[in-house]
């Protein structure tokens, strides 16, 4: 499954696609690009068709990536189903505070 993430005209990095153990790594690279340039980013993830774990997990790196950098990140639209995966390990809060 090919996922995406470009910039839309309001400034927002979009991820389109299904995240997965298998697309998440493609993906996942952007950001060291994206956090460079030391603005704040805001993620939508509205238009996430599916996600598993690795999901989740590419959101907590790239919180973190963007804490060290001295960057704000904002994730909107998080899916449920990316919500009840951090709801299980405690994370969801995390999530939704960035």
């Amino acid at each position: 499954m090919i996922v995406s993430m470009e910039q839309n005209e309001l400034s927002q990095y979009e991820i389109e696609g299904e995240l997965s153990f298998e697309s998440v790594p493609h993906v996942c690279e952007r950001i060291v690009d994206v956090i460079k340039d030391g603005s704040a980013l805001v993620i939508n993830l509205a238009k996430v068709s599916r996600s598993d774990s690795a999901g989740v997990a590419m959101l907590l790196d790239w919180l973190h990536t963007a804490r060290e950098k001295e960057v704000d990140i904002k994730f909107l639209n998080i899916p449920e189903q990316m919500l009840s995966i951090a709801h299980v390990s405690g994370l969801d809060g995390i999530l939704l505070k960035a």
